[in-house]
């Protein structure tokens, strides 16, 4: 089948026009990091003195990572190659679209090399882990289970496949059940045509944006997209040989960052569900001056850029289980297993009718009680009057008093309209790049 074959060729075209670099003297590695504006945008010197992704593993479906590369040794773990069926998950091929998977591996957990790793390409979460799993010809769910049953607790998927094929929507609701984060790209077109998986349910979908903050022209848009992030001219990691580096453009780099900033979350806030992650990324979000007066979410930027500073620091509730997460279990069967994504958050959505029942009866008992009251109070006025009390024109007590209003149920609520708890009609204003 030549699925993934399409997969990786178009997860190529995000190094489209590849510069592949030599490694160079200190001077032009100096260089190497000033060119990765990507990491001054997203404050990424200020993000290491709270956490770098330290003790996570984030699991890279792609087309293979060079574990060897000077920016990454030690930071890539043994994984799996699902299209040979074997342990090695190295690349293949001499291409610059062979090298996308260390690319990726790169802008998540490259440390650099020299002198405290100042030289060469650094990620944003340089204390993370890498699994590398070369993904088959069959779809993503061999590939996402493994990454699971692996221990991983976020999963980047930097490319996509035109099917939706039943096991891999499975699969995906398997991470979910078991508290792992999938982030995806939206895909490099510049049209509303999402595939997937970034467009299954539960699945954190993510755009790309240039260095001003702007959503890129080839960015796939559309209401899965929950996040943006930078996707132009990003420096990486290249292939082969183990000192080259290159630049491109794409969502695939744009996803890389998004994973890297969750797995910065997952190590300072362990216990945090995968949607509480994606809640703290989705409600510090920002948009640049130039979206002003966009109702979020937008389809092109979602809730808008990434801001893992503010996501690591700013004082949020957890939120619920699934957050932001476009997950339903409105379609799941009560007596059949789990096992896919319209199963998910049945349980709590059981819970809830549960406490509805029980305050819709509180409610019925005290409406009770008060028109019990009402009546009493009726008979005893009526016998009142039938005795001669004092009364005006009108049937009141001539006090001077005005009449009492109409008699109101004390616990009857204007209902207002359900709002989305994600809906930010005023998105944040601020800078892009974030000042520091």
């Amino acid at each position: 089948m030549a699925l993934k074959r399409t997969v990786h060729a178009l997860g190529a075209m995000a190094l489209t026009g590849a510069l592949i670099l030599a490694a160079a003297p200190a001077a032009s590695a100096d260089q190497t990091r000033r060119d990765q504006w990507a990491l001054d945008a997203l404050q990424a010197e200020s993000v290491w003195k709270v956490s770098t992704g330290k003790g996570v593993t984030v699991a890279l479906i792609d087309n293979g990572v060079n574990a060897d590369h000077i920016d990454l040794t030690g930071n890539v773990l043994k994984g799996r190659d699902f299209e040979d069926n074997d342990d090695d998950p190295s690349p293949e091929g001499s291409n610059s679209g062979s090298g996308h998977g260390t690319a990726m591996a790169s802008i998540i957990a490259a440390h650099g090399h020299g002198q405290e790793g100042e030289d060469g390409v650094k990620g944003l979460a340089p204390g993370a882990k890498i699994l590398p799993i070369r993904s088959g010809t069959n779809g993503y769910a061999d590939s996402i289970r493994y990454a699971v049953d692996q221990g991983a607790s976020i999963i980047n998927v930097s490319e996509f496949q035109t099917q939706d094929l039943p096991q891999d929507r499975e699969a995906v609701a398997y991470a979910i059940e078991h508290n792992v984060l999938i982030v995806s790209g939206s895909g490099n077109n510049g049209n509303a045509n999402i595939q997937f998986p970034a467009k299954y349910p539960g699945v954190l979908t993510v755009g790309g944006v240039d260095s001003s903050g702007n959503v890129w022209e080839k960015s796939n848009y559309g209401p899965e997209v929950l996040l943006t992030a930078p996707a132009t001219r990003i420096v990486h990691a290249g292939w082969p040989g183990n000192t080259k580096l290159s630049i491109g453009n794409g969502t695939s780099d744009a996803t890389a960052y998004v994973s890297a900033a969750a797995a910065l979350i997952r190590a300072k806030f362990p216990d945090l569900t995968a949607g509480q992650i994606a809640n703290r990324l989705v409600k510090t979000a920002v948009v640049p001056p130039s979206a002003k007066g966009i109702s979020l979410p937008d389809k092109k930027y979602g809730y808008g850029i990434v801001n893992p500073l503010m996501a690591l620091t700013k004082n949020l509730p957890e939120g619920s289980k699934y957050g932001p997460l476009r997950v339903s279990g409105s379609e799941a069967s009560s007596d059949a297993p789990s096992s896919g994504a319209s199963d998910i958050g049945t349980a709590e959505n059981k819970k809830e009718d549960q406490k509805q029942v029980l305050f819709v009866a509180v409610l019925g008992v005290v409406s009770l009680v008060v028109i019990g009251f009402i009546v009493l109070l009726i008979v005893k006025l009526s016998r009142r009057n039938k005795n001669g009390s004092p009364e005006g024109p009108g049937g009141y007590p001539n006090y001077g008093q005005q009449p009492s209003p109409p008699h109101q149920n004390p616990y009857q609520q204007q209902t207002a309209p359900q709002q989305n708890p994600y809906q930010q009609p005023t998105p944040p204003q601020g800078q892009w790049p974030p000042q520091q």
